[in-house]
């Protein structure tokens, strides 16, 4: 069933778990999280980029509605979320496209710069009833990131949602996106430090860079919205990559597309598993 993302942020955050987050760009990822949301029983947000918006030529309605579809023939909760908007024309999209939540990033601005733009978002979303997300500075990794070894000052990011009024903060703590080995290490005493000054739920990005205990611990320290993009990525295309050494002359795309699915939906599976409620099964 298609929830609000609001909704499962807090109840993962009542319950002391995570909510995983998850970004799409084919079918096949959005079957993928449905089906390890299905297996598990375990809740998910579908994540839908500007970047993917972008390669779907600017249509976000494409990957919205087989998450819409996805989520009305399981019985798995699955929440849709726009990620990374920079683009005000596709932020007014969100509801429309049956988005529940949008991650609003103007981290490339300066700080006030980001501050007025993020408010004005806020106010929008709100009047439609949307969950904002936000970013206070670039997250390691991204685009023209600061230095990784950056982080968010706990004061800063208390100033920065008083501010703006954004219901979820996304924070710096050591992890980095797109990273394809899962090596990071984070500053748990941070994001203590932060979950104190912060009223709001935080998001972690980069989380396919975290391994699974340090994630667990994330969580345990004040960590709630995890989100997972490039891990999903790396097993579909292992997948792909050994059924085409096996077959070179395959030309049939349902012949690698159907293993790379099954890759992620294990890999997502793993994930969700690893951040549900301490004692459940």
């Amino acid at each position: 069933m298609l929830c609000r993302s609001a909704d499962l942020m807090a109840e993962a955050h009542a319950s002391g778990s995570g909510i995983a987050a998850f970004n799409v760009i084919t079918l096949e990822h959005v079957q993928a999280v449905a089906d390890a949301a299905e297996r598990t029983g375990r809740p998910a947000i579908v994540q839908i980029s500007q970047n993917a918006v972008r390669h779907y030529g600017g249509d976000v309605m494409p990957l919205a509605a087989a998450t819409a579809a996805a989520a009305t023939r399981g019985r798995a909760r699955l929440a849709l979320h726009l990620d990374h908007v920079e683009d005000t024309g596709l932020l007014h999209r969100t509801a429309e496209c049956g988005a529940s939540s949008v991650m609003f990033d103007a981290s490339r601005l300066g700080d006030e710069e980001n501050i007025a733009a993020t408010r004005a978002a806020a106010r929008w979303a709100h009047d439609h009833g949307l969950f904002v997300e936000a970013e206070l500075g670039e997250i390691g990794g991204k685009g023209s990131a600061h230095d990784p070894g950056v982080r968010t000052d706990p004061k800063e990011a208390a100033r920065f949602v008083a501010e703006t009024g954004v219901d979820a903060l996304a924070v710096a703590v050591g992890s980095s996106h797109a990273m394809v080995s899962r090596t990071a290490q984070l500053n748990l005493e941070l994001i203590s430090r932060i979950r104190r000054e912060v009223p709001v739920p935080l998001v972690l990005h980069g989380s396919s860079g975290v391994p699974h205990p340090t994630l667990r611990a994330a969580v345990e320290h004040g960590m709630t919205k995890i989100n997972i993009g490039t891990l999903l990525n790396v097993a579909f295309t292992r997948a792909v990559r050994e059924v085409l050494a096996e077959g070179p002359d395959l030309v049939d795309p349902r012949r690698y597309l159907a293993p790379a699915r099954a890759a992620m939906t294990d890999t997502i599976a793993d994930c969700l598993t690893a951040l549900a409620p301490p004692g459940s099964s």
